[in-house]
């Protein structure tokens, strides 16, 4: 010991160890414990001064906190009533279900305790019963604010009953309030491919009860005006249209005064299509700012992308516009013709150069048409666009304007207007994929489509929706601003040939999709489902706070 005044020795547990080492005595240090005040047992010391199994015997936390709670399900579309008239859907034993079970109890629990933790204990599919298991905790002011955590398990009972739209679907599939006509007044179905791309990635139509194919167009059903009003403003968004709505009263019942009508909104896209090729009629051309007459719709949103192939020009043209003059294609993208490129100069003017990021470049190419070989020797000299894109001995699409008949008033009624010999559109790889034909590692989803009953349905008609489907697959690997919106899935039965392999070794530039932009396509099938029962000891969402 130090004398007076001095310091006293330190307790560390080196100078501890130290002075073990001396051999001084060292005392040990134990922890402070208390006895309960009821059962007498050494515990650590609380505000209560109650050892744990004393306090979850005299106070229970999950008092107040219901045990029983209903679920409404319907069966037909796996939904779950939230009242008063929301119907969330949910898989089983899935996140969406714990959040909707946690939201039934979310009154109750936020007063009384605090959530920790919440998870699903494993019931029979055919029990009816939901089992949530809880963990939840409280302070207890009569323990002197100790903070206790107690497990609670709260049954749901699953009562079955059909929602409003699968009731309307059971008593009657034609029972519908609202219809959408959408139409397209055009030869060919390339625009309605993309559009029920757009509608599946956005989920717009997934309230339909019913979808009708339709002469140059498709018939959309549904149980509520509001959902066919916003599919009506989602295809106003992807495209030009103009529309129009009409009730019909059904009935009608005097002493309540309720009025029962059925709506139909009348949809018409305007009938240009991209790489159609276009004669703007005056008025348009002029608001254009003297674009073309000639151009090409390189793109179509809510607004027409009209690009002029010998200047380089583009324009917008929204849908107000285009339906206060509409306009008709001139030539469309079913009457292209295969070229082969002989020779590409670029074009020299300053003027008419195109940016360094612009896919687009102005050149003299001289090319002469496929069905010609070994017949004539028409080679024609044509200004394009694709001067970055082509290259002596490749192939191009383009509209053959030298021998096209075209009985159009806007190309008639122009004085001294002179129609090149052809314009060219895209790069072709017909050759290409003729050396190399092979399956797709990716695939598309479809909506359910109902056949029209009064089409005709015989090989030709079935021979051309296959070859308009490969040419909008064909559209999605060349263009990657068209895929951009469109969900593309793996495909699982994809095998690669021997033949691509060598087509990939010769150095054919195929466009093809990247792996990296493809999505899993989850399929869940019955045996999946019951590996996956037999394994679940537990719950299989789980949720912690």
């Amino acid at each position: 010991m130090a004398g007076a005044g001095g310091p006293w020795p330190s307790t560390s547990p080196s100078s501890s160890s130290e002075l073990a080492a001396s051999g001084m005595f060292v005392p040990s240090r134990t922890a402070a414990t208390v006895l309960c005040c009821i059962c007498g047992v050494a515990m650590a010391p609380n505000p209560a001064n109650t050892c744990v199994r004393c306090l979850r015997a005299r106070v229970d936390i999950t008092e107040g906190l219901p045990r029983h709670a209903v679920a409404v399900y319907c069966p037909e579309c796996s939904s779950y009533l939230h009242p008063p008239r929301t119907w969330v859907r949910a898989a089983p034993e899935s996140k969406e279900l714990l959040a909707f079970c946690l939201r039934r109890l979310r009154g109750p629990l936020s007063r009384r305790v605090r959530l920790v933790h919440a998870e699903f204990l494993f019931t029979e599919p055919h029990s009816k019963r939901l089992l949530l298991r809880l963990r939840v905790q409280r302070e207890v002011d009569a323990a002197g604010g100790a903070i206790l955590e107690q497990p609670h398990v709260v049954e749901f009972v699953v009562h079955d009953r059909l929602c409003e739209g699968c009731s309307r679907a059971q008593a009657n599939p034609d029972q519908w309030t609202a219809a959408v006509q959408l139409r397209q007044h055009v030869a060919h179905r390339r625009t309605f491919l993309y559009l029920e791309q757009l509608l599946l990635r956005h989920g717009a139509a997934a309230r339909a009860l019913r979808i009708a194919a339709a002469e140059r167009g498709l018939d959309f059903f549904f149980a509520s005006r509001s959902h066919a009003a916003r599919l009506v403003d989602f295809v106003s968004g992807v495209a030009p249209v103009r529309s129009r709505s009409d009730k019909q009263l059904v009935s009608h019942d005097p002493k309540s005064s309720l009025y029962n009508y059925k709506h139909t909104f009348s949809v018409e896209i305007a009938p240009v299509c991209r790489e159609d090729l276009v004669c703007l009629p005056p008025k348009a051309a002029h608001a254009l700012g003297n674009l073309g007459p000639l151009v090409l719709c390189v793109r179509v949103t809510a607004s027409l992308a009209l690009l002029d192939p010998l200047t380089l020009r583009v324009a917008f043209l929204d849908a107000a516009q285009y339906w206060r003059a509409p306009f008709r294609a001139l030539l469309t993208s079913r009457q292209l013709v295969e070229y082969v490129v002989l020779d590409v100069e670029p074009d020299d003017d300053p003027d008419l150069a195109a940016d360094a990021g612009s896919r687009y470049q102005l050149a003299h190419a001289q090319v002469a048409r496929v069905s010609d070989f070994g017949r004539n020797d028409n080679i024609f000299t044509v200004r394009t666009h694709l001067g970055r894109l082509l290259s002596p001995g490749d192939y191009a699409l383009g509209y053959d304007l030298y021998a096209a008949n075209t009985n159009d008033l806007d190309v008639d009624g122009r004085k001294g207007l002179v129609l090149p010999d052809a314009i060219l559109v895209k790069k072709s790889y017909e050759e290409q994929r003729r050396r190399g034909k092979q399956q797709r590692p990716w695939k598309l989803k479809s909506l359910a489509v109902d056949a029209d009953a009064g089409a005709k349905s015989g090989r030709g008609d079935e021979e051309k929706r296959s070859d308009e489907y490969e040419e909008f697959l064909r559209d999605l690997e060349e263009n990657p601003e068209m895929r951009f919106n469109v969900s593309l899935y793996r495909n699982k039965d994809y095998q690669p040939s021997e033949m691509a392999a060598s087509s990939a070794a010769d150095g054919d530039d195929i466009p093809s999709v990247p792996l990296d932009e493809l999505l899993a396509d989850l399929e869940l099938s019955d045996d999946d489902n019951e590996e996956e029962e037999s394994g679940d000891d537990g719950g299989g969402g789980s949720m912690e706070e």
